[in-house]
């Protein structure tokens, strides 16, 4: 069964609406501004670099300059970036099939044999254009010796010669090559604008697409035009058989993401510490065809647009419909600026490791149970509130109580009410009972270094004594406060274990906290210290150097009262030769 003509001549969209004029590029008007003032001048540079995402028309403004540098009709001669009627030279231009401009692949022809064979035609003049053009796409592959075959042309150039470099890696383009090019940075193009290029070629494809649909196609192109053109082509075929429009479902289906407002609600749930929902929606999103990478990102935008209006008000604007809009300004209400960046910060994390995981969702469900736990916690403002009093010496710990309700001054155990008697209306009484703060527990024990803290430890405790000896080097020690040297190789718990030991013997909340530099040796260190001291000095004893001691072991050296005034020295003799020891003298 052969195929109809429409599917043999079908040609795709990224190709088929490709920019013929400068003016049909989207998103670059400065470039587009800053080359037509060149050409008018008569300004014109030997060489362009152009850099950019791919698919943002490096290749296609490659050609156009191309076009530009080669322009001639019956009433135009020299070079004009005003290409909306076509000239002698254009179509074979646009094809790549002129005789006068060369293109080249850097990507597969990389050495410096591929890069004199092609600029041993340089010297020779044109065989019909103004300009022999020489386009290399991809130029960051060049190696070191095709880079330094390229210099020596590009700084002495023909007049009859143009360069125009086209690479997605401007960092790899050594500076030398750099140094002798006009640079054009092409932009990312804006949501917005590519939403309208979008909506303008389904008009002329006479296809049908939801606004909300297009907007997402927008979205998902991250600002690359061929990526846009392409998603579009996709999501025509949603509803090509039937000629119906394609709906917002369709897109989501097809690029495997979840509903904004799902996405929105999953962030909702997580930031606030509701794991349970968090988890049973990233699973029905996942069901419904959601890929957890997509999703992952997807909330690392959403964290972004939270803060954005937290941070601008009522200034700042949002790229999704009223209701989103309110949705993202109740939550950035709820949230700190704090929290958001360390939900931020946790979601750029989680994001690569989802990237990399074995299994995707159960990654993406950790790290929203990881958020959540997070969000259980008080805000970052408020550790840094407490470290402040803390410094200062006006901390107490907070005691959080509550009042029983009733107004005869009686209390629950652990809380305590108070009752306030007025003089109201039309001279009654009024009772009030308002609830008053149990006061904070005294303190059970004094804790004045770290020492008094290991040797207050219990039986039960051993573990932690063993850990906080061996691991806790104290560069900063005051009740309630303790900055310890930067812990790597100890428990994660360490830290956790010891705050709550200290609350347990002296009533008070303890911060421990850590910073760079070096602090005193742990008493671990400092034990095996005064045992090393404590043994030279013994080995310097006078005793010691009898001779019958110097092949022995030392055990003991103990100073005791003798009629001859003498010391007690107990020695092992076990490692020694009898006979070497009998020859010796006495």
């Amino acid at each position: 069964m052969s195929e109809s003509p429409d599917t043999q001549t079908y040609q795709v969209l990224a190709r088929k609406y490709r920019p013929t004029t400068f003016e049909d590029m989207i998103g670059q008007e400065a470039m587009v501004t800053t080359l037509t003032n060149a050409f008018k001048a008569g300004r014109i540079a030997h060489a362009f670099m152009l850099t950019g995402v791919r698919g943002i028309g490096k290749t296609t403004t490659a050609r156009l300059l191309a076009r530009a540098l080669n322009y001639q009709s019956d009433s135009v001669e020299g070079p004009s970036t005003d290409l909306a009627m076509p000239g002698i030279h254009c179509e074979a231009i646009m094809a790549s099939s002129h005789m006068d401009v060369l293109e080249m692949d850097a990507a597969s022809r990389t050495g410096v044999e591929n890069m004199r064979e092609l600029l041993d035609g340089v010297r020779y003049a044109p065989v019909s254009a103004r300009y022999k053009v020489y386009i290399i796409d991809e130029v960051h592959m060049l190696s070191t010796g095709a880079f330094n075959a390229l210099l020596k042309t590009l700084e002495e150039p023909p007049d009859h010669a143009k360069f125009i470099f086209a690479t997605t890696e401007i960092r790899k383009v050594p500076v030398t090559v750099l140094s002798r090019c006009q640079r054009f940075d092409l932009r990312r193009v804006e949501a917005a604008s590519l939403k309208t290029h979008l909506s303008n070629i389904c008009e002329k494809e006479k296809v049908s697409i939801d606004e909300d649909g297009l907007a997402l196609l927008s979205r998902a192109a991250e600002g690359s035009v061929r990526d846009a053109l392409s998603l579009l082509d996709q999501a025509i075929v949603q509803g090509a058989l039937d000629g119906s429009s394609v709906t917002l479902d369709e897109v989501q289906s097809m690029l495997g993401l979840a509903d904004r407002g799902r996405v929105v609600n999953l962030f909702a749930s997580a930031s606030t510490g509701d794991a349970s929902a968090a988890l049973t929606e990233m699973r029905a999103q996942y069901d419904d065809g959601a890929d957890p990478v997509v999703v992952m990102r997807d909330l690392l935008d959403i964290c972004h647009e939270v803060s954005r209006a937290k941070t601008l008000g009522d200034a700042a604007e949002f790229d999704s419909s009223p209701d989103q809009a309110k949705r993202l300004r109740e939550l950035a209400e709820q949230l700190t600026t704090g929290q958001l960046t360390r939900i931020w910060q946790m979601l750029l994390k989680s994001y690569g490791e989802v990237r990399m995981a074995p299994v995707p969702l159960a990654a993406a469900e950790m790290a929203l149970l990881k958020i959540a736990v997070a969000g259980e916690m008080p805000p970052p403002e408020l550790a840094a509130e407490i470290l402040k009093e803390i410094k200062s010496g006006n901390f107490k710990a907070p005691v959080i109580t509550q009042g029983n309700g009733r107004t005869d001054g009686s209390a629950m155990s652990g809380h305590h009410t108070e009752t306030i008697s007025d003089s109201g209306p039309m001279g009654q009484s009024v009772a009030m009972s308002a609830p008053v703060p149990a006061p904070a527990p005294a303190p059970t024990l004094q804790i004045n270094s770290l020492t008094d803290f290991t040797e207050a430890l219990g039986d039960g405790q051993i573990q932690l004594k063993y850990d906080v000896e061996k691991y806790v080097r104290v560069i900063r020690f005051r009740t309630g406060a303790i900055t310890i040297e930067k812990v790597d190789r100890a428990p994660v718990t360490l830290i956790g274990r010891m705050v709550e030991a200290l609350r347990d013997m002296t009533g008070d909340l303890w911060l421990i906290e850590q910073e760079e530099g070096d602090g005193a040796p742990s008493i671990s260190e400092a034990r095996k210290t005064a045992i090393a001291e404590q043994d030279a000095r013994d080995r310097a004893h006078p005793a010691f150097s009898h001779s019958l001691l110097k092949k022995a072991k030392l055990l003991e050296i103990r100073d005791a009262p003798t009629r001859s005034g003498g010391n007690i020295i107990k020695a092992d003799f076990g490692a020694a030769n009898p006979d070497e020891l009998n020859s010796e003298d006495d």
